[in-house]
């Protein structure tokens, strides 16, 4: 699923382009091309180091975060990677660069990715499966979540279980093609760049929460639910600005202006691990 992320996701324009190229001219593995047209996709291992993941070496080199600019960043097994090199990832999620700094030597390189996590709900993988049954004990669980951080969870705009798929399912011909999926997607990204041309900005993901109050505005009722709801879970505020991006973003799916309590109600449903 994650691999078919960069087929569904808007065209490169030109300018996009020529930034990916420069990045992968400069590490070194451009393999020939003149210009990169799709959108990277980067799917590291879970024993890479943090000067591998977000740059460095003598001569400061772009690393993963930075081969992933504009594309896709997928951390397969995410409990698997060691718990300070997730940590590292925070700053450059939000700031969308990387700052290297070398004796005589400081560069900053562009990092603004889409992150993807997979993880098991357990070490054994069949916590709230129906087909199997689990073998890990609560403290198992409960220390196998917790190499996962809060405030990492929190940077998540999108948070679901995927449960185990059936026979019949995997055999079912009757899938949406990615070419469908990315006329969609492409609608309620031309939606955004009008909405938000005279701010330099392209999608919801870069809302600032001026501009959230602004182009995110819910009904009374849908409010209230929200602001009960925000209290009986403790969130944070970054968990709340993002569940109205979301929201924001399924009203655009669905070319809708207004932000209906079904899309808040939808976009509540994508915070599982907010749950736990």
């Amino acid at each position: 699923m994650a691999k078919r992320l960069p087929t569904i996701l808007p065209d490169l324009s030109f300018e996009e382009s020529l930034e990916i190229t420069k990045i992968h001219s400069i590490s070194g593995i451009l393999n020939n091309e003149s210009l990169i047209s799709k959108r990277p996709f980067r799917n590291p291992h879970h024993t890479i180091t943090e000067a591998a993941l977000l740059g460095g070496g003598r001569i400061p080199k772009p690393g993963e975060v930075s081969l992933a600019h504009l594309g896709v960043l997928f951390l397969d097994e995410l409990l698997e990677f060691n718990r300070n090199t997730l940590e590292v990832l925070r700053n450059p999620i939000e700031d969308r660069k990387i700052n290297i700094s070398r004796v005589g030597i400081n560069i900053s390189y562009p990092c603004n990715f889409m992150l993807i996590g997979s993880m098991n709900p357990c070490p054994c993988g069949y916590y709230g499966s129906k087909n199997r049954e689990c073998t890990c004990t609560v403290q198992q669980r409960n220390m196998y979540r917790a190499k996962l951080s809060g405030p990492m969870i929190d940077r998540f705009d999108i948070q679901v279980k995927v449960p185990s798929i059936d026979y019949d399912d995997i055999n079912n011909n009757h899938i949406e093609t990615s070419t469908n999926i990315k006329a969609r997607v492409d609608k309620a990204r031309k939606l955004q760049q009008k909405r938000y041309e005279k701010y330099s900005i392209f999608s919801n993901s870069e809302l600032t929460p001026k501009l959230i109050e602004k182009y995110c505005i819910l009904d009374k009722k849908t409010k209230e639910f929200l602001s009960s709801y925000f209290e009986k879970m403790k969130l944070t505020s970054r968990a709340y600005f993002k569940i109205l991006k979301v929201a924001r973003t399924i009203a655009d799916l669905n070319n809708e202006e207004e932000i209906k309590m079904e899309y808040v109600l939808e976009s509540l449903q994508y915070r599982g691990l907010d749950k736990l």
